[in-house]
């Protein structure tokens, strides 16, 4: 035991990195389990498999209108959501507690949570359909509110425990494989249902399940994250006002930069979306599903591992904007080939059949290989979330994470929203054929939509958030002297 109290007090970063050092491994894997419950509740209410549950089990019995009901119910549901950010980022920052500006959120915030995400999976099937569109829209209302007064603080929060950029990009590694990992196990567990007997037939059981043990996990860990973790930036005893808040925005040129990187990032998401669909009835195989988010995890993995290492290893001459330009044109060079190499096993095999075992392989690699550079792009963009924050701080002298953090939120539930919504819509303009178990014949639009959505529309997207990243002004060095300018002004 005293060897591990040893190890949990000591610090996360020992070396020289020209800054100050804050975190301990106590507060840091605190942290990261909190964000591994936020995985546990996104994995079972924003991830490919509740596209999966909405149209071929919930809304089974419209028919073919049931893509469209998802995809209408998703898209509004989803603007509510995005609004509701900047929200919960006026209120976050116009909180002053004993327990800080974050804490309290996260102490009571997973309670809720819990309870209507258990709630969306009690929905049945066998329930008329005007009942079950009602119900949906409800608990996805209830699901946007309640997560977002989780989501919103527990960002904020990385941002205030400490101002050390390197420490930063650290913390957020390794929350980014505790995320991954407890983040992966609800969707695992779905994804495998379909090779054991009794939930290979009973898809909805297998949703209610995995969102219960899910609910007791989010509770148990959040508890680590508020008791252990420090809020250390300095905020004025004046509360700004909801129009000071807003007026912030707009002097912030960097974030939004930021901001239309992740409108063009929409298009890679669609292939996630569509990605049990592709699975199903493009490969003709839904045990795959259980082989390609295994594969996924090493992108995760790798990311919290190596994105951490390089950024220390270069210390003053990190650049962030450098590294995202590299994540994505690496992102591009994989998509191309994935399509290149794929094409003929996907779109010449007889329809009824599935994949070879070659062409499975293949598709198995390059997902997971896609996955990388997209994980490391997501990483280093958490810093240079960060870093807006800094920059807003620097100009104004005010500093509000909540605010700033929501916009990038709003444009994460932008995307989640649209690309499902924009998937599920174009399988359905193209005919897709709804079904609840196995796998059944699509015709050649719905196989080439896809196609087209798995590979080369995400090379299109990366290519695109290229340009804003041209006018991102913030470099490693600049950063640094924001960040002394910053200390020097709260030391008078």
């Amino acid at each position: 035991m005293g060897r591990l109290k040893e190890f949990l007090d000591s610090k996360i970063i020992k070396s020289d990195v020209g800054e100050e050092t804050y975190l301990t491994w106590r507060e840091t894997l605190s942290y990261a389990v909190g964000r591994g419950a936020q995985g546990m509740n996104t994995g079972m209410t924003s991830s490919k498999y509740i596209n999966y549950f909405l149209t071929n089990v919930l809304f089974k019995k419209l028919g073919d209108k049931a893509m469209s009901t998802a995809s209408t119910i998703r898209t509004f549901c989803g603007i509510f959501d995005a609004i509701n950010d900047p929200i919960m980022g006026v209120i976050l920052d116009k909180t002053r507690t004993k327990e800080g500006q974050m804490r309290p959120y996260i102490k009571w915030s997973p309670f809720f949570v819990s309870l209507v995400m258990v709630m969306f999976f009690i929905g049945s099937a066998d329930a008329s359909p005007v009942f079950n569109i009602i119900y949906t829209t409800v608990l996805f209302v209830g699901l946007d509110v309640t997560y977002t007064a989780f989501d919103i603080p527990m960002g904020a929060l990385a941002f205030s425990i400490t101002p050390n950029g390197v420490e930063r990009t650290k913390l957020f590694g390794i929350s980014s494989i505790v995320r991954s990992v407890l983040g992966a196990l609800p969707q695992v567990f779905v994804a495998g249902a379909a090779l054991l007997p009794y939930f290979n037939d009973h898809t909805p059981q297998a949703y209610l399940t995995s969102a219960i043990i899910s609910a007791i996990g989010i509770i148990f860990l959040t508890r680590f994250t508020f008791k252990n973790t420090v809020e250390r930036a300095r905020h004025k005893e004046n509360v700004p006002s909801v129009k000071e808040c807003f007026a912030l925005l707009f002097k912030n040129k960097p974030m939004l930069m930021l901001f239309i990187g992740n409108i063009f990032f929409l298009l890679c998401k669609i292939s996630e979306q569509v990605s049990f669909y592709f699975v199903a009835d493009l490969m003709f195989n839904r045990k795959y599903n259980i082989f390609i988010d295994v594969a996924k995890f090493p992108g995760f993995l790798f990311a919290g591992l190596i994105v951490p290492r390089i950024i220390e290893k270069w210390g003053e001459k990190a650049d962030s904007r450098k590294f995202y330009q590299l994540c994505c044109v690496a992102a591009i060079i994989i998509h191309i080939a994935f399509a290149a190499f794929c094409y003929n096993g996907l779109m010449n095999k007889p329809a009824d059949s599935s994949v070879s075992l070659f062409t499975g392989i293949l598709i198995v690699l390059f997902t997971g290989l896609a996955t990388i550079p997209m994980e490391f792009k997501n990483l280093i963009q958490k810093e240079m979330e960060a870093e807006t924050v800094d920059y807003v701080e620097w100009k104004t002298g005010v500093r509000v994470e909540g605010i700033m953090l929501s916009v990038m939120s709003f444009t994460g539930k932008i995307e989640n929203t649209f690309s499902a919504s924009i998937g599920i819509a174009i399988l359905g303009l193209t005919g897709y054929i709804v079904h609840e178990e196995g796998s059944i014949i699509q015709n050649a639009q719905t196989n080439w939509a896809l196609f087209l959505l798995t590979t080369l529309v995400p090379a299109i997207g990366y290519l695109l958030m290229l340009i804003p990243m041209k006018f991102y002004d913030i470099t490693g060095a600049s950063h640094r002297q924001m960040m002394k300018e910053i200390k020097e002004r709260r030391e008078k």
